[in-house]
C-alpha cells in the first residue's frame, strides 16, 4: 500500500480541478505502473518510444524541456500525423506531419511552463496507417509518501508471552518524511518515530503481548509529513494476531499415585548412601503455541545440608507439539530417611500449575556376622590359634567396617584385616587370632564399627593352660548363663550379689530358653554398649547407666602423650601417666594386663589383686624407641574372680576386659610433624531435631603414605565439646586405612541453627580438620488447606459427598498423625486415611465424607494430633479443623416431560438421549427404573413376560447441582405396537440403597414399525398402453398388494431379514404364505413388449430397502464340480424365462426414503407364444415378504382371444321392485391380433327367466357383437332382482373360432333403502380404486394430467355435469400436441385438441351428459400426446449451418450423397393419458326420493335427452309416461322453496328498507363495459393458442344453472319488449368466464384468496 500526501489535483486539458483528500491511501500497484512507464520503452504501430513523459522536479514560473524520442522499427518509411498537447502548459514546435525513416529516430522537444503549484496532465497523439497512439505528458508535485503493507499477520502467540515480526517502511517520495506510530496494547511498534530520507527504508518491529486468549485485530496508525506534530497525512496497517493459552503436561514412566491423588510422582526407590540415581521425565506441549516454563523446587525453608534432588533444567521453552527431556538426580545424604520434594512446573499464561512429586529412600549398609561368638577353646601358653569369621553385606551399599581392637600385639586377640570395606552383596572372610601369654580364661566383647550403622559385637573367648596352671575352660554356654544371671539380678536389686553363679538343686545349667521377659529388663542399645566400653565402662549419658553398674571400670580411658604439652617444654622422650581401675563387684578380682613386646607403652604393675569396691592405680609409661614417629596402642586388662578356678561346684564366670587407648609421638622440639593427607566424610553431620540422644558416624580416611594421629580439640569450643561426644576422641590411622568416628549428642533448643564446628587436631600439630554439627531441636509444624476450615457443598439428605483436603508436613522430621472426630459426629463426617505417617515436606491428600441426616447446616470440629515418628511417647501437638456442611433435599426432572421418539424399526437398535436436569442446590444420586406399557392391536396374554424394549445404559448415577446429564438409552422394539415407558427415579443414600419412593421423571413414547411401501399409481405402455388404469389396478391386484405391504409380517418371513442367497436349489423355498398374481395381460405374438410402471411410495417414517428377487437371486452360487447337471422341467422353464428376459424389472432393488416415490418398470416380452408364469419374491428388509406370480399371455397371430383374467363379475346391488333398474356393463377385452365375434348364450338367460316366474332377472341388451383387435366392448346388462338375496348366474360367452368363456355373475337384491342413508347406492365397482390425483409424473412423461379419474357420483337422468382439470406440459424445451379420443357420446372435453408450449398448461372442461335411462357408467377417456415432429432432411436445408465454413471436397461429396437419400419421416409414437369417468344415474322420482338435498342444491330443471340406444335393444317402458308429471312437480317444488326462503329471511327484508337510502357505488353500464372490455394482458401469449371461447354448436337453446345442468323453461311466459338472452349463450358465457378466471389464477395473474375490494366511483353527471 502506498500512502501519499497531495496538495491538489492535476491540471490538464479540461482545466478541471479535483481536490484530493490529504492522506488518502493509493494502491501500490498504480504507483508501480507509473514507474515502469517512465523507465521502460514501448512499441506503438512500429514506433518505439516511452509511454509517458513526467516532470517531477520543477519550479513555479520557470520552464523545463524534455525530449520525446521516436524510433521507426519498421522496414519502410513512417508518416506520422501529430496532434500537439491541448493545454497551454505543454508546448512543442514541430510540424503536424513528420517522417521517420526505417531504423532512425526523431526527437520531439516538449516544453513545460507551470503557472500554479498543482499537477498537470495532457497528451500528444500520433496517427499512422497502422493506427493511432497517445503519449501522456504530466507534471507532478513532490509529496510525502510512505509504503507500508495493508495488513500484517503476527505469529501465533501464547498468553502473557510475546511474538514479533517486522515489516518494511519505505519513503517513496523525494522529500524528507518524519513518521510517528500510534498503536494500543497488546501491540507495540518500534521504533515508534523517526525521519526517513528520500528512498530510505526502515524495518519496523511489531511485538505482540496478549494477556487473554482472544483474536486481536486493530489498526496501527502512522502520521507522517514534514512535522509530525502538525502532520495530517496518515496511513494504517491492520495488525492481526491470535493468542492461545499454553499448556504443558508431564510425562514419565511412573504412574500416578492413585492413593494420594497428588498428581504425578517420580519415584526413585531405594538409593545407597553416597551414590546417586538419575531419572527422566518429559515436558510435553500439546498446545499450538510455544510455552515458556520454569521449574522450581519446593522445600521446607531450605535444608541445612542442601537439597538431595537436583534438576538439570530450571527454565526453557517447548515448541508446539514438542517435548523436553528433563533429568532429576537424587543424591541421598542421611541413611534411613525418605526424602520428599516437589517440582513446580509454572508456565507463563497457563491456567493451571503442575507439581511433580519427587520421592527417594536413602538406604545404608546392611552387614551381619556369620557368628556372634568365636570360641578358641584351650590353647597352651605361648601358642596361637586361628579361627575365621565372615562379614556379610546384603545391601547394595559398600560397607566400611573397623574393629575396635588393637591388632599390634597389645591384645591376646587380633582380627585381620582390622578395617576395610565389604562390597555390595558380598562377604569378607576375617581371621581371628588367639595368642595368650598367661594361663587364664580370656573373654573380650569386640565392637565392629560400621559406617552409618550401629556397631556389631563379637564375643571372643579362649582359655590358656600352662604346665602349672590349668584354669576351667570357658565355653559359649557360660556366656549365656552369665547373661541370664545378670538379667535376673537387674530385676532383683535387693538380692545380694555373690561372686559366683550357682546352679539349681540338680546341679545342671539352665537352658537358653529360660531367659526372663525382655520387657522387664533395661537392655542396652549397641551404641550405648560401644560407648560404655570406650569410656572405660562408665557412660554418664547412657539410659541404663543409672540402673546398672559395670563390674570393672577404668579412668581415664584415653591417654595422650606429648599432645597437650607444648613441645618446647618437653625435656625427655619418656613420660608416664596413671590410670585407675575400680572393682564394682563384691568379690575379689585379679587384674592382669596384656604385655606387648617392643612396645613403647608399658604398664606397671602388670598384675595385681583388687578387693571388692576398691580402686587401684597403674602407671603407663611411654618410652619410644624411635624418634620422630607416631605411636598408638589399646592396652587391655582382664579382671576375673580370684577363686573362680579353685571351686568346681561353682559355675565359671567369664572375665571382664577394660581398655585404655593411648597415643603419643616422639617428635623432637623443632622437628616438623607429618603433614596429614586425609578426608572426613561427611563434613557435615545433622542430628534429628528431637531432644533425644542420637548418634551419627563419620569416616576419617588417611589418604596419604604416612600415619596420622587425631585428637579432639576441646579448647576451641568447650561447650560444643561437652555436648557432643566423639568416640574415639583420639587415635592413629595407618596409611590407606580409615577410622570410623561416632558422634553422640542430645539436640537442644539452645543449639545454634547454623550449626557448630568440632575441631580435630591432626598429628599433634596445627593441622586442623573441622566437622560441622547441626543439633538444634526443630519445632513440629503441619499446615492445612483452607486455613483450618473445610466446607462441603450442599448434600442431599441420606447421600454423601466427598472432597479432598491436603495436609503438609513443614518440618524436617517424619510425623505420625491421627484424626479425632467427636463420637456423635462420626456418622456425619469421616476421613480416609484417619491416621498415617507424613514424611518431611510431604503433601497428603485426605478424602473427607459428609453424610447429612437432616435438612440443616452442620458444623463439626475435628482435631489433628501429630507427633514425631521416632519418639512416640513424647508430647503431641494438635490442630483444629472446622468442617461445615449443609443437608438439602434434591430432585431431578427431565427437560421434556414427554419425549416422543417416533417410529422405530422392529428388531433394530435406536439410541436416544434423555436430558435429566438437577435444579436443586445439591447433587443427587439416583437409581432409575422403567415401566413399560404396550398398546398392541393383538392382545398380550402375559405382559410381565415381555422384555422391556427400553434399555438404559446406566441405571445409577449422580447429577451435580444445577447441571444436566444425558441419559443414554437404547430402544429395541420387538413388535409392531405403540410403546410407552415411564422412567422413574429413587434417590440413593450413602450406602447406595433407595432412600425415597419412586417418582416419575419423564415419559418416553415410541412406535415399533415395520418397513412399509404402497403403490400409489400405475400406468401401462407398449402393447398395454390402451389398458385403463382401473383395469391395471385389478390386473396387478394392487389393493391386495397394498394391504399386504401395510400389514405385519409373519415370523417365517423374518427368517432372513435382508435379501440373502440361502438356497442350493434353483427353485428356492418360500418363507411366506402371502401370494399374489401380477397379471401382465395378453398381447399378440411378436408385438411390442407390454410395459408397466408402478409408482411405489414410502408412507412410513423409516427408510425401506426393497428388492424383487428372482430365483437366481436366492440361489447360492456353487462351484462347477458341485452342480449335478440335472434340471427339472420347472428349472428349465425358469432358466428360459430368465435367459430370454421374458419378464424384466428395473430397478430390481433400491432404498426408498420416507415420503419419497420411486418408479419401477415391469416388462413382458411376446417373443414366444403361450402362457408365461414366473415366481418372484418381493422382499422388504426387516419386513414383509410376498410371493408374486407373474402371469402373461402371448396370443398367436390368427387366434381370436378375449382376455378376462377374472371369471367373476359382481353387479351393483339393486332394489327389489324398482321399475327402472340401472343398466350395467361387463367389459370384454380383445388382446389378440384379429377381430373377435362374441355371443352371449341366451338359453341360459331364458331358463333363468322361466325359473323366476317369467321375470327377466338378468337381461343382456347386446348379446352379440364384435371386438376389434386391442379394443374393448361393453356388454350391457339389466339386473332386476325379485327377492332380497344374492343371485348367482353362470353365463357362457361364446367366441367364434375360439374358446368359450364361462362368466360367473353375482348380484344382490336389497329392500328399499332407508331415507336416512346418505348414499344408499354405494358400490365399490363404481368408485375408482386408484387415486384420482396423480401425485408425480412417471419417468419420461411430458404431458401431465392434474386428475386421473373423475367421479361424478349419483346424478339424475338426462342431466349434464361438468368438471375441470388441467393438462400440463412438463418440458421446458419441447412443444406437446394433444388430442382427445372422444368415442363415447356421453363425454365431451373442450378443447379437444391443441398444443402446449414448454411449461404451459391448459384448462380442460369435461362435460358428461347422462342418458334418459338409469345407468352405471365406467368410462375410460384417452388423450393422445405427441412430441414435436422433426423436419426431414431435404435439399432446401442442406446449407444450414455451413455459412462461413470452408468444406473440403470429400465433405461436399458426402453431403450430396446424403441429400439424395430421401428418408420418409416416421410418425412419433403417441403417449396415452387415461381419465376414468364414473357415474350412477337415477330416475327422477328415485332421485327426488333418495337425494332431496342434492336435488335442491344442485339440479334445477331437467330436459329429457334421448340417448342413442343399441340397434337391437329397446329402452324399458314406464319412463315416458311419468315425464310430464315430474316436470310439473319439480317446478312447483323449486318455486315454493325459493319464495318461502326469501320471505323467511330477515336480513333480506331489512335490506329492502335500507336499499333506497344507500348511495350508488358504481354505474352498471361502465362496470359491464369495463369488465368485458378486452385487454392485452388477457390475450394468450402462447404461440399455440387454445380456444378459450369456442362457438356453441347446438340445435336447441338450453339454459344453464350454476352447476352446469341443462334444462328447458318451456312454460315460462316471455315479455315481448324485454331483451332476451338465449340459454345456450348464457351457458357458454358463464363457462368461458369461469375458464378464463381459472387460467388467470394458474398463471398467477389472479389471486383467488385475496380479500374483495369495493371501488366507489364519482357520481355520473347528467348533461
Amino acid at each position: 500500500m502506498l500512502a501519499e500526501a497531495r496538495s491538489s489535483a492535476p491540471l490538464g486539458s479540461e482545466a478541471t480541478w479535483e481536490h484530493f483528500t490529504p492522506g488518502k491511501n493509493i494502491k501500490r500497484q498504480r504507483s508501480r505502473k507509473h514507474q515502469r512507464a517512465s523507465s521502460q520503452r514501448s512499441c506503438f504501430s512500429g514506433v518505439e518510444t516511452m509511454p509517458e513523459l513526467v516532470w517531477d522536479d520543477w519550479e513555479l514560473g520557470g520552464e523545463s524541456t524534455k525530449t520525446l524520442v521516436l524510433k521507426n522499427t519498421f522496414s519502410k518509411l513512417q508518416k506520422l500525423h501529430v496532434r500537439p498537447p491541448v493545454s497551454k502548459f505543454f508546448t512543442t514546435s514541430i510540424p503536424k506531419i513528420i517522417f521517420v525513416s526505417p531504423g532512425t529516430s526523431f526527437s520531439l522537444p516538449i516544453t513545460f511552463r507551470p503557472l500554479q503549484r498543482c499537477e498537470y496532465e495532457d497528451s500528444i497523439e500520433f496517427q499512422s496507417k497502422e493506427g493511432s497512439f497517445q503519449i501522456s505528458v504530466r507534471a507532478t508535485i513532490p509529496c510525502h509518501a510512505l509504503e507500508v503493507p495493508d495488513s500484517l499477520l503476527l505469529p501465533l502467540c501464547a498468553v502473557q508471552q510475546s511474538s514479533n515480526t517486522t515489516f518494511l517502511l519505505r519513503n517513496v517520495s523525494k522529500l524528507h518524511t518524519s513518521f510517528q506510530w500510534e498503536c494500543a496494547a497488546p501491540y507495540q511498534l518500534s521504533p515508534e518515530q523517526g525521519m526517513l530520507k528520500p528512498g530510505q527504508e526502515c524495518h519496523i518491529t511489531v511485538v505482540f503481548r496478549p494477556q487473554e486468549a482472544l483474536v486481536y485485530q486493530q489498526q496501527a496508525n502512522c502520521r507522517f509529513g514534514e512535522d509530525v506534530d502538525e502532520a495530517q497525512s496518515c496511513c494504517t496497517v491492520l495488525l492481526q494476531g491470535l493468542a492461545k493459552y499454553p499448556c504443558l503436561q508431564l510425562r514419565n514412566p511412573v504412574t500416578e499415585d492413585e492413593t494420594e491423588q497428588c498428581g504425578p510422582v517420580l519415584t526413585f526407590g531405594s538409593v545407597a548412601i553416597g551414590q546417586h540415581l538419575q531419572k527422566q521425565f518429559e515436558i510435553f506441549n500439546p498446545s499450538p503455541v510455544t510455552a515458556s516454563f520454569s521449574l522450581q523446587q519446593q522445600s521446607i525453608g531450605g535444608p541445612l545440608l542442601g537439597s538431595e534432588f537436583s534438576c538439570d533444567v530450571s527454565w526453557g521453552k517447548v515448541a508446539p507439539g514438542g517435548s523436553l527431556q528433563t533429568t532429576v538426580t537424587y543424591t541421598p545424604i542421611v541413611v534411613d530417611t525418605v526424602s520428599v520434594e516437589y517440582l513446580s512446573l509454572k508456565c507463563s499464561g497457563a491456567l493451571s500449575e503442575t507439581q511433580l512429586k519427587l520421592i527417594g529412600d536413602c538406604v545404608g549398609p546392611k552387614v551381619s556376622l556369620s557368628s556372634t561368638v568365636v570360641d578358641f577353646g584351650c590353647v597352651e601358653e605361648g601358642r596361637a590359634f586361628v579361627q575365621t569369621v565372615q562379614l556379610v553385606n546384603t545391601s547394595p551399599v559398600e560397607a566400611f567396617y573397623q574393629w575396635d581392637l588393637d591388632c599390634s600385639g597389645h591384645s591376646v586377640f587380633s582380627i585381620q584385616p582390622a578395617s576395610g570395606t565389604v562390597h555390595p552383596h558380598s562377604k569378607t572372610t576375617l581371621k581371628a587370632l588367639y595368642r595368650p601369654s598367661q594361663p587364664i580364661a580370656h573373654h573380650r566383647r569386640v565392637a565392629c564399627l560400621i559406617l552409618h550403622r550401629d556397631p556389631m559385637f563379637l564375643d571372643l573367648i579362649g582359655t590358656c593352660h600352662s604346665e602349672r596352671q590349668q584354669p576351667a575352660i570357658l565355653k559359649p554356654e557360660h556366656l549365656v548363663l552369665y547373661k541370664l544371671d545378670w538379667y535376673r539380678r537387674q530385676n532383683l536389686p535387693d538380692t545380694p550379689q555373690d561372686h559366683g553363679v550357682h546352679s539349681d538343686h540338680e546341679g545342671s545349667l539352665c537352658p537358653l530358653e529360660e531367659k526372663p521377659d525382655s520387657a522387664a529388663v533395661a537392655s542396652r542399645t549397641p551404641m550405648e554398649e560401644y560407648y560404655q566400653s570406650c569410656l572405660g565402662g562408665i557412660d554418664p549419658l547412657s539410659s541404663t547407666s543409672s540402673s546398672s553398674c559395670p563390674h570393672v571400670s577404668v579412668v581415664p580411658s584415653e591417654l595422650m602423650f606429648n599432645h597437650k604439652v607444648s613441645p618446647s617444654l618437653i625435656t625427655s622422650s619418656t613420660s608416664c601417666q596413671s590410670v585407675s581401675i575400680t572393682n564394682h563387684t563384691r568379690g575379689k578380682l585379679s587384674l592382669v594386663w596384656t604385655a606387648a613386646r617392643d612396645s613403647p607403652f608399658s604398664v606397671s604393675p602388670w598384675s595385681c589383686d583388687l578387693v571388692p569396691l576398691k580402686s587401684t592405680s597403674f602407671r603407663v609409661t611411654y618410652d619410644p624407641k624411635q624418634l620422630n614417629t607416631l605411636h598408638q596402642a589399646q592396652l587391655e586388662c582382664f579382671a576375673y574372680y580370684k577363686d573362680s578356678h579353685q571351686t568346681e561346684e561353682q559355675l565359671l564366670c567369664p572375665p571382664w576386659c577394660v581398655t585404655v587407648r593411648v597415643i603419643g609421638h616422639s617428635f623432637q622440639p623443632g622437628k616438623e610433624h607429618f603433614i596429614p593427607c586425609c578426608s572426613l566424610k561427611p563434613p557435615q553431620v545433622m542430628f534429628p531435631g528431637l531432644s533425644v540422644l542420637s548418634c551419627r558416624t563419620v569416616l576419617l580416611q588417611n589418604c596419604g603414605d604416612l600415619p596420622l594421629t587425631f585428637c579432639l580439640d576441646h579448647t576451641s569450643n568447650p561447650t560444643m565439646s561437652e555436648s557432643v561426644s566423639v568416640v574415639p576422641s583420639c587415635g592413629l590411622v595407618q596409611p590407606g586405612n580409615h577410622q570410623i568416628l561416632t558422634l553422640r549428642t542430645t539436640p537442644s533448643e539452645d543449639s545454634p541453627k547454623q550449626g557448630s564446628s568440632l575441631r580435630l587436631q591432626l598429628n599433634a600439630a596445627n593441622h586442623i580438620m573441622e566437622v560441622t554439627v547441626y543439633s538444634a531441636v526443630e519445632q513440629l509444624c503441619v499446615s492445612m488447606e483452607g486455613e483450618g476450615s473445610l466446607y462441603f457443598q450442599p448434600t442431599a439428605v441420606g447421600a454423601h459427598t466427598q472432597r479432598s483436603h491436603y495436609i503438609r508436613n513443614l518440618s524436617g522430621l517424619p510425623l505420625c498423625f491421627q484424626w479425632s472426630i467427636p463420637e456423635l459426629d462420626q456418622e456425619l463426617i469421616s476421613v480416609q486415611p484417619d491416621a498415617g505417617e507424613l514424611k518431611p515436606n510431604e503433601h497428603l491428600a485426605q478424602i473427607w465424607s459428609f453424610s447429612p441426616m437432616a435438612e440443616k447446616t452442620y458444623t463439626v470440629k475435628a482435631v489433628l494430633t501429630f507427633w514425631p515418628t521416632q519418639t512416640p511417647g513424647c508430647s503431641k501437638s494438635q490442630l483444629d479443623l472446622k468442617v461445615v456442611g449443609m443437608g438439602s433435599t434434591g430432585f431431578i426432572e427431565a427437560e421434556k416431560a414427554v419425549l416422543d421418539v417416533g417410529d422405530t424399526l422392529v428388531g433394530s437398535y435406536r439410541s436416544i438421549e434423555v436430558p435429566l436436569v438437577n435444579n436443586s442446590s445439591c447433587p443427587v444420586s439416583f437409581c432409575l427404573s422403567v415401566q413399560q406399557r404396550i398398546m398392541d392391536e393383538e392382545p398380550i396374554h402375559d405382559p410381565g413376560t415381555v422384555p422391556c424394549a427400553l434399555e438404559l445404559d446406566s441405571e445409577k448415577g449422580t447429577i451435580a447441582s444445577q447441571s444436566t446429564m444425558l441419559l443414554r438409552s437404547a430402544i429395541r422394539p420387538q413388535r409392531r405396537a405403540e410403546y410407552q415407558w415411564i422412567i422413574s427415579y429413587q434417590t440413593l443414600n450413602a450406602s447406595g440403597c433407595e432412600w425415597s419412593p419412586p417418582q416419575a421423571v419423564c415419559e418416553v413414547r415410541a412406535k415399533g414399525v415395520f418397513p412399509t411401501l404402497k403403490v400409489i399409481d400405475v400406468c401401462g405402455g407398449g402393447s398395454a398402453g390402451r389398458i385403463s388404469k382401473v383395469r391395471l389396478w385389478k390386473l396387478f391386484s394392487l389393493d391386495s398388494f397394498n394391504k399386504y405391504l401395510l400389514s405385519k409380517p409373519a415370523p417365517p418371513e423374518l427368517t432372513y431379514t435382508t435379501p440373502t442367497r440361502h438356497s442350493l436349489s434353483s427353485t428356492p423355498s418360500v418363507f411366506t404364505k402371502t401370494m399374489l398374481d401380477f397379471n401382465f395381460s395378453a398381447a399378440p405374438l411378436n408385438s411390442e413388449p407390454s410395459t408397466f410402471v408402478l409408482m411405489i411410495h414410502n408412507p412410513g417414517s423409516i427408510p425401506v430397502d426393497w428388492a424383487f428377487l428372482f430365483p437366481e437371486d436366492q440361489q447360492i452360487e456353487l462351484e462347477y464340480w458341485a452342480e449335478t447337471g440335472e434340471f427339472s422341467s420347472t428349472e428349465l422353464y425358469q432358466m428360459k424365462v430368465q435367459d430370454n428376459h421374458v419378464f424384466s424389472i428395473s430397478p430390481r432393488s433400491g432404498t426408498l426414503l420416507p415420503g419419497r416415490q420411486k418408479a419401477v418398470h415391469f416388462s413382458h416380452s411376446h417373443n414366444f407364444a403361450g402362457a408365461d408364469r414366473f415366481p418372484v419374491v418381493f422382499k422388504l428388509s426387516y419386513g414383509r415378504e410376498i410371493l408374486l406370480n407373474f402371469q402373461g399371455l402371448t396370443v398367436e397371430s390368427d387366434r381370436p382371444y378375449l382376455h378376462n383374467p377374472s371369471k367373476r363379475h359382481v353387479f351393483t346391488s339393486v332394489t327389489i321392485g324398482d321399475y327402472t333398474p340401472p343398466r350395467q356393463v361387463y367389459v370384454l377385452h380383445n388382446r389378440g391380433a384379429v377381430p373377435v365375434r362374441y355371443e352371449v348364450d341366451n338359453a341360459v338367460l331364458s331358463q333363468l327367466q322361466e325359473d323366476n316366474f317369467n321375470h327377466p332377472v338378468l337381461c343382456c341388451l347386446n348379446p352379440e357383437g364384435e371386438v376389434l383387435p386391442g379394443n374393448t366392448t361393453m356388454i350391457e346388462w339389466i339386473f332386476a332382482p325379485l327377492e332380497a338375496k344374492m343371485y348367482h348366474f353362470d353365463v357362457p360367452i361364446h367366441v367364434h373360432d375360439g374358446d368359450s368363456t364361462l362368466v360367473k355373475f353375482e348380484g344382490c337384491g336389497i329392500n328399499s333403502p332407508s331415507p336416512i342413508s346418505s348414499n344408499p347406492f354405494s358400490c365399490s365397482d363404481i368408485k375408482a380404486t386408484e387415486p384420482c390425483v396423480q401425485r408425480m409424473p412417471f419417468p419420461g412423461q411430458v404431458a401431465f394430467l392434474s386428475v386421473d379419474s373423475v367421479f361424478l357420483g349419483d346424478i339424475p337422468v338426462c342431466s349434464r355435469s361438468s368438471r375441470i382439470f388441467f393438462l400440463n406440459n412438463l418440458s421446458y424445451k419441447d412443444t406437446v400436441h394433444y388430442t382427445w379420443d372422444l368415442l363415447q357420446q356421453d363425454v365431451q372435453i373442450q378443447p379437444e385438441r391443441g398444443c402446449l408450449c414448454p411449461g404451459e398448461s391448459v384448462l380442460c372442461v369435461l362435460t358428461f351428459t347422462s342418458t334418459d335411462y338409469p345407468s352405471i357408467y365406467q368410462l375410460d377417456v384417452i388423450c393422445q400426446t405427441l412430441p414435436p415432429i422433426l423436419a426431414s432432411n431435404s435439399g432446401s436445408g442442406e446449407t444450414v449451418g455451413t455459412i462461413g465454413t470452408k468444406m473440403t471436397r470429400a465433405e461436399r461429396r458426402a453431403q450430396r450423397q446424403t441429400v439424395r437419400v430421401c428418408l420418409r419421416p416416421q410418425r412419433p409414437k403417441p403417449a396415452l393419458l387415461h381419465v376414468g369417468v364414473t357415474a350412477h344415474s337415477h330416475g327422477i322420482l328415485e332421485y327426488l326420493t333418495h337425494f332431496p338435498d342434492l336435488f335442491n342444491e344442485r339440479y334445477r330443471c331437467f330436459q329429457p335427452v334421448k340417448a342413442q340406444q343399441p340397434d337391437n335393444t329397446s329402452p324399458p317402458t314406464g319412463l315416458s309416461s311419468q315425464t310430464h308429471d315430474a316436470v310439473r312437480d319439480i317446478t312447483t317444488h323449486i318455486l315454493s322453496s325459493l319464495l318461502r326462503s326469501i320471505l323467511d329471511d330477515q336480513a333480506f327484508a331489512q335490506s329492502l328498507a335500507t336499499l333506497a337510502s344507500r348511495p350508488v357505488t358504481y354505474r352498471l353500464e361502465e362496470t359491464i363495459l369495463s369488465h368485458y372490455s378486452p385487454s392485452p394482458s388477457s390475450r394468450p401469449s402462447s404461440p399455440c393458442p387454445t380456444p378459450l371461447h369456442p362457438a356453441p354448436q347446438r340445435q336447441q337453446p338450453h339454459t344453464v344453472d350454476m352447476d352446469g345442468t341443462a334444462g328447458l323453461w318451456g312454460d315460462k311466459p316471455q315479455k315481448q319488449n324485454a331483451p332476451h338472452v338465449p340459454a345456450a349463450v348464457s351457458d357458454d358465457v358463464l363457462l368461458n368466464t369461469l375458464r378464463n378466471l381459472m387460467m388467470e389464477a394458474v398463471r398467477g395473474e389472479l389471486v383467488l384468496t385475496a380479500r374483495p375490494r369495493t371501488v366507489i366511483l364519482p357520481p355520473v353527471s347528467i348533461r
